[in-house]
């Protein structure tokens, strides 16, 4: 697939790899260097290095190869179903399990469970196409835990798809976060994209930085050690509640990427996993139109990170705050 397209006035002289590393967020900077040196992307009508300087008014060609077709087989994964009817499906997301097929974990994924429970379920048959994203509008990270709800006719995608997009999803989330956030409630508005320096992770320093908003209100404190807080995301950005809860200086627990150390020697026992889940998620039902709304408790290993978490818990804390 070729892309043509003009360095525009006012970009500043670098390398071409750097340029399109920023411009082409989704391929690496290694298959970009590929990519060039085998020379299907040229500068000018010419192949180059990836080290050429780009300048304005340069004319860069970029073809992209066509991927191959990925079968993707039905598995028997265990689903926690907590609603379903002919339109949709909602389900508890367990913790480790990633959601679709990718590098190092191309079986044990929620698609593969999926493939497998619509194969099997009577009149599972729909205009969704199964073998690629069976009705995913939305994803949790691997470690995250929590509702996810599945389309499974076109129609519904469609319309599921909508909510996101124009923000009419209620969402919240809890979070077990080192420190406690003051005030006690409160608002975080920060513009997140792909770091500029480390692509795999996001932050306020990135090209392409987008509106991020998250609510958030501490249910629990425990001391001043760490606390129970609850999350309600405006925005859907990638790693949005681990970048705005890092951002406030109370990086959530167990997360090696934006929280530093996992200081599990400070709780009394390892921490399995990063500590956010999914808990509650709302949405207009795509035919009926009516709302509903689907909650997950805490899992077991989140609440036995909070209990070892009661040790700093003072006898004047409260709920209420």
């Amino acid at each position: 697939m070729l892309t043509e397209f003009v360095v525009t006035a006012g970009e500043q002289p670098k390398r071409l790899d750097v340029f399109l590393v920023n411009r082409e967020p989704r391929v690496s900077r290694a298959a970009l260097q590929r990519l060039i040196t085998q020379g299907r992307v040229r500068l000018n009508g010419r192949p180059v290095k990836p080290s050429q300087k780009i300048k304005p008014g340069d004319l860069i060609v970029f073809d992209t190869p066509q991927a191959s077709p990925l079968t993707i087989k039905g598995e028997t994964v265990p689903l926690e179903i907590l609603f379903e009817d002919e339109h949709l499906l909602v389900l508890n997301k367990p913790a480790g399990v990633v959601v679709h097929p990718a590098s190092g974990h191309w079986s044990g994924t929620l698609v593969n469970a999926l493939l497998h429970h619509f194969e099997r379920t009577e009149g599972a048959s729909s205009s969704i196409d199964r073998k690629d994203c069976p009705g995913l509008i939305h994803r949790l990270d691997k470690d995250t835990s929590g509702v996810m709800v599945i389309a499974k006719t076109a129609a519904a995608h469609r319309g599921l798809a909508a909510q996101f997009e124009r923000h009419r999803i209620t969402r919240v989330y809890e979070a077990l976060v080192w420190g406690v956030p003051m005030p006690a409630r409160g608002q975080i508005k920060l513009d997140i994209g792909r770091d500029v320096k480390n692509r795999k992770t996001v932050s306020s320093r990135s090209v392409r930085p987008k509106p991020s908003v998250t609510d958030y209100e501490v249910s629990q404190p425990y001391g001043t050690a760490a606390a129970h807080v609850l999350l309600s995301p405006h925005t859907g950005r990638t790693h949005q509640l681990r970048v705005h809860l890092s951002v406030l200086g109370h990086p959530i627990i167990g997360d090696p990427v934006y929280g530093g150390p996992t200081r599990s020697t400070d709780v009394g026992m390892e921490v399995p996993r990063l500590m956010l889940h999914a808990r509650t998620l709302g949405f207009c039902h795509p035919s009926t139109g009516a709302f509903q709304e689907h909650t997950a408790p805490s899992p077991s290993d989140m609440a036995g990170v909070e209990r070892a978490l009661h040790i700093f818990r003072k006898p004047t804390d409260s709920t209420g705050l």
